[in-house]
């Protein structure tokens, strides 16, 4: 299946409010110069904002999204994707997290950080990259159900169980891609303040972000699924989210008339 396709289906299937995020670090000039020639239309920020704000226009607006370092307003973003050194002001931005500046300091050297600095970063709606490039990350903004259904059946594709996301603080859009990137494993985190506030996520959308490497098996995993029943996991044969009803009680029953 082509990514359009796949998107297609995940948003039907799994009911998505927001289309899944594709992803991509650039650092080859020719595969960006290539990705610039080829896509029909790159918007890009007109001032400085957040990593999760670039994600809104693709997720929401079905933009494809192209930036780089100029079009990053957040130092902790910059921090995660190796555009920014560590200083005082990283620091005594996460103070009011902590117990103290020297907590501060251990909790923001811990936090995932890509080892060389992308030329720029580009995110898209999944059903935008075909012949653009392979993503890094697929990054979903979906509800707990979802999620769930998303991890089991990365679980299960991957034959990775259990699933240990990663979760720091006040980076959940920005570090939690740098970690699946970096460490090829699934992610599953709730919005940080950052990215509940600038992100718009006032919906209580989870971040659940899967390495583009493992994507592919984990969409396969949820059509081979529908083929045997329906993508529905609570309910096997309902279709997504199936019936929202307690299982097998048989007070809560509809019959054909």
């Amino acid at each position: 299946m082509t990514y359009n396709e796949m998107q297609s289906v995940l948003m039907k299937e799994l009911r998505l409010y927001h289309y899944p995020v594709a992803v991509k670090f650039f650092f080859d000039e020719n595969e960006l110069e290539a990705f610039r020639q080829n896509a029909p239309e790159i918007h890009a920020p007109l001032k400085p904002m957040t990593f999760c704000q670039w994600e809104i226009a693709a997720r929401m607006q079905g933009q494809i999204v192209y930036a780089e370092v100029d079009g990053l307003g957040c130092g902790n973003a910059r921090f995660c994707f190796g555009w920014k050194d560590l200083d005082d002001a990283e620091i005594k931005g996460h103070a009011k997290y902590v117990q103290d500046l020297e907590q501060a300091k251990r909790f923001v050297v811990s936090k995932p950080m890509l080892e060389t600095k992308p030329l720029g970063i580009a995110v898209a709606p999944l059903g935008s990259i075909d012949g653009l490039y392979e993503p890094d990350t697929v990054h979903f903004y979906c509800d707990n159900m979802q999620a769930y259904h998303l991890a089991v059946d990365y679980m299960a594709a991957t034959d990775t169980h259990p699933l240990r996301p990663n979760i720091t603080m006040n980076s959940s859009a920005c570090g939690g891609n740098v970690f699946s990137f970096m460490e090829q494993e699934f992610n599953m985190l709730p919005a940080c303040s950052g990215s509940y506030n600038a992100g718009k996520t006032e919906r209580g959308e989870i971040n659940v972000i899967i390495p583009g490497s493992k994507f592919t098996a984990t969409f396969q995993r949820l059509m081979d699924r529908i083929e045997k029943a329906s993508s529905s996991i609570t309910r096997p044969g309902d279709g997504f989210p199936g019936a929202d009803i307690c299982k097998n009680c048989p007070l809560i029953i509809f019959k054909k008339q």
